[in-house]
């Protein structure tokens, strides 16, 4: 496996944030999210950071349950 070539005088391009990659290959499922869809993507990086223990991300989970909800609401006014 190599190294991906070097940038602009032999600088080794940064790797993307933490779900960058997620984020471009689901970008319009992301987006259909609209004003949860940071509450998704810090849902996200909590699973990371936790090793995928959904029990240490409930105040994540509790919040973009409650956006989704508050989302789902408004749109059948």
């Amino acid at each position: 496996m190599t190294s991906p070539p070097p940038l602009d005088g032999g600088r080794v391009p940064s790797p993307p944030p933490i779900h960058q990659s997620d984020a471009d290959e689901d970008d319009e499922n992301v987006k259909q999210l609209r004003e949860c869809s940071s509450l998704y993507l810090s849902l996200q990086d909590c699973l990371v950071n936790n090793n995928r223990n959904w029990k240490s991300c409930q105040k994540e989970v509790q919040a973009l349950k409650a956006c989704n909800e508050k989302r789902s609401g408004r749109g059948r006014k």
